[in-house]
């Protein structure tokens, strides 16, 4: 082989490397791994049709979490972009400073969470918990609400053995006796009500000023580098909203979109109606409003965060949690 032949072949492997390298970047580029729940939403419509994947060409890991803590410590490791979680960890994730924006409003929480007793164990109140075991997903939005509706019935929490446990452990901890009451959302909740008792719910803890939502955030650096996606996110999002609520009312355990959250949410599908009515799920003008993105995200982060402090949650608060809100993603999305 001549010194010609050779210096061509060199060359040929470094520029054919440098494509390969170049391709390889631009496939990794294109992917984005986003982290969900167990929520019953709209959203999971949107997973099962596959078309964010055909309208944006990007590859999406879609991978579950057990709570919103667990997404929030994904997401500071850096193995998910983006991730569904409750205002409660996105409240902590702000305080400990981690660079991610809240953009989307998933669902005003309203009813869907409640604290249900065992029937027959004597819990008819509040009050009743001191030296009862609780079940919640520590750091949830059901977490917080716990600890809110204690503070307001004057009980102190270190009265009542609270105790961690994920959704889905919740309902197994519940079917083998091992919990006295819970505060958790569907499908566990469902699966509690059974032989439960409602004690309270998130919305009647809202309603003495203490609203819950759970909301879609996107890693700061990532997001400025994929805004066509996170657009094309938000537009998917508002679609699968309004097909809910122009269509949902007929919806069965038969419906094609009641079987796809089903299954992506681990649910019984004849739970799914009932349990979806109770969210409610924003317009993008709404998300816009000073309800939400436009002010009122910040300050029930704020609020939220300071009563996490108060309770030995979280260390330090922010000045300002504006900072990680943002509402350019929904603009830009009604604009195109």
């Amino acid at each position: 082989m001549n010194r010609t032949w050779i210096r061509w072949l060199a060359g040929a492997l470094t520029l054919g490397a440098g494509v390969l390298g170049a391709s390889a970047s631009f496939a990794q580029a294109r992917e984005v791994s986003f982290a969900y729940q167990d929520m019953l939403v709209p959203l999971r419509t949107l997973i099962e049709s596959g078309e964010l994947e055909k309208r944006t060409g990007y590859k999406i890991q879609w991978r579950q979490f057990g709570g919103g803590g667990d997404v929030i410590r994904a997401m500071a490791s850096g193995d998910v972009q983006i991730g569904e979680a409750g205002s409660s960890p996105i409240a902590a994730a702000a305080s400990q400073g981690q660079d991610l924006r809240l953009f989307w409003i998933l669902d005003d929480i309203a009813d869907a969470e409640a604290l249900v007793a065992r029937k027959g164990s004597g819990i008819q109140s509040w009050r009743d918990l001191k030296g009862r075991k609780v079940a919640t997903p520590f750091v949830s939005t059901s977490h917080y609400q716990l600890l809110v509706g204690l503070r307001l019935a004057g009980v102190d929490p270190k009265d009542v053995q609270i105790v961690n446990l994920r959704p889905p452990e919740v309902a197994a901890a519940w079917e083998r006796g091992d919990i006295d009451a819970a505060f958790v959302w569907d499908p566990a909740l469902a699966r509690i009500k059974a032989s439960g008792q409602v004690i309270a719910t998130s919305g009647s803890i809202g309603r003495q000023g203490h609203p819950t939502f759970d909301g879609l955030v996107v890693n700061a650096q990532w997001a400025a580098k994929h805004e066509d996606f996170v657009v094309a996110l938000v537009q998917a999002l508002a679609r699968a909203d309004a097909a809910y609520r122009e269509q949902g009312a007929r919806w069965t355990a038969d419906t094609p979109e009641v079987r796809a959250i089903a299954k992506w949410s681990k649910a019984d599908p004849k739970d799914v109606p009932a349990a979806i009515a109770l969210y409610r799920f924003p317009t993008p003008q709404e998300q816009l409003s000073a309800q939400w993105l436009g002010g009122g995200a910040a300050k029930a982060l704020a609020s939220t965060a300071a009563f996490l402090k108060e309770q030995g949650r979280v260390q330090d608060l922010k000045a300002d949690y504006g900072r990680f809100v943002t509402a350019d993603y929904v603009k830009k999305a009604l604009a195109r």
